[in-house]
């Protein structure tokens, strides 16, 4: 990477790098569509994300000084306009408000998400979605878009009171997916899952008291697994109106994490589908 690209930051209270100050106690979420990502693999997703077509940009990169010539490749990525600031550990450290062993910032944005309908109406023909309903753990959102992306979901859609993806957290749990995988976050649970099925979806809604085991499932060309939060679970009336489905496990046990679920119940249904090689 060319030096003079490089922009030394000495004064932890630069202007320039406002945005990557204190970033353990506040978010940028819902500012603008903007976002901070954290480390090495979040930074190549970005990086992937900027050069294509899609609605996520990089911004502004801040990095610990002595790692750049080692991100130099994934450096050269980024476009010319996009600023590179650098800092030694103390000046980086008193920026972000805490030790940053990874050494690695950027600032992104996402332009807003489509409406939901029109999201779905670009689905393709087969098609699977994963549904968040009620999910507002940070971690539990970014283990549902990896899962997403290793499973081959198309989109992920979540519920008004699902937490936003983009919050730092939720967005290095996902390493970068959520950066990659189409998602809509709007209006009630029963609102997505109506839309999905006008859409010709069937609905899955796993719960431990589902019907049917997911290895048993023989699913059609359109289907959408439905995913409540830990303890509650899923709304009685979802599960009521839609098909439901289990994992089998130990007896005693009252259930599996949103993370751990989501991952065995989609590749389930992605194998049972012909997704996966």
């Amino acid at each position: 990477m060319e030096p003079d690209r490089l922009i030394e930051i000495s004064d932890p209270g630069d202007l320039r790098i406002a945005e990557f100050t204190a970033i353990r106690e506040r978010d940028l979420t819902g500012r603008h569509g903007q976002f901070v990502a954290e480390g090495t693999v979040v930074l190549s997703m970005l990086a992937r994300a900027h050069a294509g077509a899609g609605p996520v940009r990089a911004e502004k990169l801040l990095l610990l000084k002595n790692r750049v010539a080692g991100l130099s490749g994934l450096l050269s990525q980024f476009p010319e306009d996009v600023p590179v600031y650098v800092a030694e550990a103390p000046v980086l450290d008193a920026i972000a408000g805490f030790h940053l062993h990874r050494g690695v910032l950027a600032l992104g944005s996402r332009a807003a998400p489509p409406d939901l309908d029109a999201m779905i109406t670009c689905l393709p023909q087969d098609a699977l979605v994963l549904v968040g309903c009620g999910i507002s753990n940070h971690d539990n959102i970014g283990s549902l878009f990896r899962n997403a992306a290793g499973f081959t979901a198309d989109a992920v859609l979540l519920d008004e009171t699902c937490c936003d993806p983009l919050y730092r957290k939720a967005l290095r749990v996902s390493v970068g997916a959520v950066l990659t995988v189409p998602y809509a976050r709007q209006g009630r649970a029963e609102d997505v899952l109506g839309a999905l099925t006008k859409a010709g979806f069937e609905i899955w809604a796993l719960s431990p008291a589902g019907k049917t085991e997911i290895g048993a499932i023989a699913p059609g060309r359109r289907v959408a697994l439905v995913m409540g939060t830990e303890g509650e679970g899923l709304p009685q009336a979802i599960l009521e109106r839609f098909h439901s489905a289990r994992i089998a496990q130990a007896p005693g046990l009252d259930s599996l994490n949103v993370g751990t679920a989501s991952g065995i119940a989609l590749y389930a249904l992605a194998r049972a589908m012909g997704r996966l090689g």
